[in-house]
């Protein structure tokens, strides 16, 4: 985020700032961009077809104790949402920090292609286990914990500044579920927990957008439309 900010401080305030050094300053980053799959296309389906296994083992008598025990969750499964959620962040979080040494696409992927493929959930545990670690149990509750401080402050800052649609919407340029950002959600979160209605574009008008007229604005690992 430190970044983005150096990038519009930059746009902003040019007789002020000489420069701004972004390293992954994901600014436009939010359409257009290349569909996934490069590092396995056996583990992009895999996961792609785990979200619907997931539900249908749910929907059996004692789903969610069978899924708890496949996932050895730290506590029982009261809904797939949690076990789908922590997925959701453990490949996102993979990818967001796929740097050397460790690469951790290559290893969630290396251990759901090496796990037998007569069970797409046990594959997903194997990548789970690989990133993760071994572990006598998993924290997949979303709700297990309290939210760290830094949590907390990022929070209340893309409610009260940064507004980022994240989301996905599903079809075939994906591997996730259906996930559209939603803002009036978005927005009746942010008013229950802060108290602060988001303003999507103030972005925009404050810093000017796409309006981009100054120079020595440096970037690396940065993807743009």
């Amino acid at each position: 985020m430190h970044a983005v900010l150096a990038s519009w401080f930059r746009l902003k305030y040019p007789h002020i700032a000489l420069g701004a050094l972004a390293s992954s300053a994901p600014i436009l980053y939010f359409d257009g961009v290349k569909p996934g799959g490069e590092a396995s296309e056996s583990c992009y389906k895999t996961i792609r077809k785990s979200w619907v296994e997931i539900e249908r083992v749910a929907s059996k008598r004692n789903g969610l104790s069978i899924l708890s025990k496949k996932f050895k969750t730290c506590s029982r499964l009261r809904r797939t949402f949690d076990l789908k959620d922590y997925l959701d962040s453990l490949y996102s979080e993979a990818a967001q920090y796929d740097e050397p040494p460790d690469y951790p696409v290559g290893i969630v992927c290396s251990a759901i292609d090496g796990a037998p493929n007569d069970d797409v959930l046990g594959q997903i545990f194997a990548g789970v286990v690989a990133y993760m670690g071994d572990s006598s149990c998993y924290d997949v509750a979303s709700d297990s914990a309290p939210p760290a401080p830094s949590a907390s402050a990022w929070s209340w800052q893309m409610c009260s500044e940064l507004v980022f649609p994240i989301g996905h919407d599903g079809g075939d340029d994906t591997m996730f579920p259906p996930a559209p950002f939603d803002l009036k959600s978005f927005t009746k979160i942010c008013r229950s927990r802060f108290g602060i209605v988001p303003q999507p574009h103030w972005v925009t008008t404050f810093y000017g957008g796409h309006v981009c007229k100054s120079i020595n604005i440096y970037t690396s690992n940065i993807i743009t439309q």
